[in-house]
């Protein structure tokens, strides 16, 4: 039988423990912030690099994912798929090939890619320097559950 101090002990760490997600990710869960370019750590990938500024809830979104991807020239971050979450990516420099309903359509600096929920889409750097987007994932309460689907 579940006790009120076991209630208790419950709740508090799982208050520690979305707390501590929240600082981790550099922004609290809800309102305003701003984060500067050279205070979010740079992740070396096969591909090239990654910046993650946010990724976790906001006041109206189940999730918001904000984060920079540097494409060595030929790479991709990872193989085309599918998941029930939107993106929109911002090209900041370089050029890639957006795979979208299975036609590829190249896009440089200022294009936007929209990608919508569960659609097959993928991205790679078809240019000869590198190529850095930003992109901005989000989920809300309509968003299907479901998980990332790789293509075959």
């Amino acid at each position: 039988m579940l006790t009120r101090r076991d209630g208790v002990v419950a709740l508090a760490a799982a208050a520690i423990t979305a707390g501590g997600f929240a600082v981790a990710q550099g922004a609290s869960a809800k309102g305003s912030w701003v984060i500067n370019w050279d205070s979010v750590q740079v992740k070396t990938t096969e591909s090239g690099s990654l910046r993650s500024f946010y990724n976790g809830p906001t006041a109206t979104l189940k999730n918001l994912d904000v984060h920079v991807t540097t494409l060595s020239p030929g790479g991709a971050p990872h193989a085309p798929h599918k998941h029930p979450n939107e993106e929109m990516l911002i090209m900041k420099s370089g050029t890639v090939e957006a795979l979208i309903n299975g036609e590829w359509e190249k896009v440089g600096p200022g294009g936007v890619i929209y990608l919508a929920s569960n659609i097959f889409h993928g991205v790679r750097n078809v240019g000869s320097e590198p190529a850095v987007y930003h992109v901005i994932g989000f989920k809300t309460a309509d968003t299907p559950e479901g998980p990332t689907v790789n293509a075959k």
